[in-house]
């Protein structure tokens, strides 16, 4: 019996669960199926795209260590996926497909069509659990809703996770030579994406499993225990930066989880602190995966706490634009959009500034954020995105309450005190010194040709809370 392994988020060969089943019933082949119309009406970032796209080559090269060669297919939408999938099972007398689920409504809608159209065929396509830590639905309130308060989900989950401790998927092991074809070389069509990046920045984020975990080993073995205390300074390497991996799963969540407890003792809210803070950040991403499953209108652009549709946004693309473009005279948020624009990736806690900033001082609906980070985050996974960007417009399941007003300069003075990472990010201002780099006076900003604030930070924070309090 001839399996394949239907890759797509999840572009690894250990802790790979669709994989491990696949191999385990017979001669298997891998396929991976490129969508780039479907990429584009997902906004997904050419970075991530280059990315993934430089994971499937490292993928074929693991798999042929296995004697499973990788074949490629190009199908341009997802609603044309189904038909593509049973063309090339038929081709390869193929009886069965692997893959593991993916929880958005689109990937939701693929997968049954695929599902119902390969059964009308007698090919079984079997579903399994690879993206998160606990299969979603799975963890749900006493009345059976899905949790929409981070806190009570988290004690949830770490009380399932320590009765029924997450297992890594079993090793794959190398399979006989059955004759299978050979592996596909990336199309030229896809190839060509690859040079839109520049260089030093493919070489920033090598897309393997090895850099992967390498990153992974790193942290846990030095930085992780300081977690605490250094995450919230973008100006120091106090985070892991595996969110690109774990976005196209390179790595999986539960590998991320099991290097944790490793260094702590098997301990999830005891032993050291930022080992235990690291891996409530990993509930938070469980968090949003689950809720994209539970509520797929947020899949829709549709804000969960369905209230705030009501909440006038203004239409200022003057302002969106000076925001996008790091121009909005505030040195923080200008900072941290370049480093996006730069990098393809952003400090989380700058994350927070930048969208608070745009959904609250300038009252800009934060749809137009979320399009904008998905459409240059090279980590860009719409559950994190989407849970984020509600968070900061307060619209969401345990948001920040509409009260809540990041004070840009105020975050600014906390989190980079000596101003290091505006200076390198906004070099105009590298000259300043003391409180003036978080806010440079009137006559530093026509000196070094830097933009006047385009919002009053105090009058415009009173307009956000007023016009979310009229809702209640």
């Amino acid at each position: 019996m001839t399996v394949v392994c239907w890759f797509r988020t999840d572009l690894r060969v250990a802790d790979q669960p669709a994989l491990a089943a696949a191999s385990a019933l017979g001669p298997t082949i891998g396929l991976f199926i490129a969508s780039p119309e479907q990429w584009r009406l997902h906004r997904d970032a050419a970075i991530k795209i280059d990315f993934w796209l430089r994971a499937v080559q490292h993928l074929r090269t693991e798999l042929e260590a296995l004697n499973i060669p990788l074949k490629i297919l190009i199908v341009e939408r997802w609603k044309d996926v189904p038909a593509a999938l049973l063309s090339f099972c038929q081709r390869h007398h193929v009886e069965q497909v692997h893959c593991n689920r993916e929880h958005g409504v689109n990937e939701r809608s693929r997968d049954r069509a695929s599902y119902s159209l390969l059964a009308q065929h007698n090919i079984a396509l079997q579903g399994h659990h690879g993206g998160t830590l606990l299969i979603p639905g799975t963890v749900k309130t006493g009345a059976d809703a899905y949790y929409r308060v981070f806190t009570p989900f988290a004690k949830a989950c770490r009380e399932k996770l320590r009765t029924a401790p997450y297992r890594l998927a079993p090793k794959i092991k190398k399979q006989s030579d059955a004759g299978l074809p050979a592996s596909d070389d990336l199309p030229k069509m896809l190839a060509a994406l690859l040079r839109v990046i520049p260089e030093n920045l493919q070489n920033a984020w090598p897309a393997t499993t090895r850099a992967a975990l390498e990153r992974l080993d790193q942290f846990a073995h030095t930085r992780m225990a300081q977690y605490q205390p250094d995450r919230d300074f973008p100006a120091i390497p106090g985070t892991s930066v595996l969110s690109p991996y774990l976005a196209a799963g390179l790595v999986s969540a539960g590998q991320c989880l099991h290097a944790a407890l490793m260094q702590n003792q098997g301990e999830f809210e005891t032993g050291q602190r930022g080992i235990v803070v690291w891996i409530t950040e990993l509930l938070w991403r469980e968090f949003y995966q689950h809720l994209l499953f539970g509520y797929p209108a947020l899949s829709m652009h549709q804000p969960m706490r369905p209230e705030t549709n009501a909440v006038v946004w203004r239409d200022a693309p003057d302002d969106f634009d000076a925001w996008a473009q790091g121009r909005t005279g505030v040195p923080i948020v200008d900072a941290a959009m370049r480093q996006l624009l730069v990098t393809g990736w952003m400090h989380n806690r700058l994350r927070m500034v930048v969208a608070m900033f745009l959904t609250k001082n300038l009252l800009i609906d934060w749809r137009l954020g979320e399009a904008f980070f998905m459409q240059h985050l090279i980590d860009g996974e719409l559950a994190a995105n989407n849970g984020g960007w509600q968070w900061s417009a307060s619209t969401g399941a345990d948001s920040a309450p509409y009260f809540r007003v990041f004070n840009p300069i105020s975050q600014s003075e906390k989190f980079d005190p000596q101003g290091a990472f505006i200076k390198h990010w906004v070099p105009e201002l590298s000259t300043l010194g003391g409180k003036e780099i978080h806010n440079p006076s009137p006559i530093a900003r026509k000196s070094f040709n830097y933009p006047d604030q385009i919002v009053n930070l105090q009058s415009s924070r009173v307009r956000a809370i007023e016009a979310f309090k009229s809702l209640r």
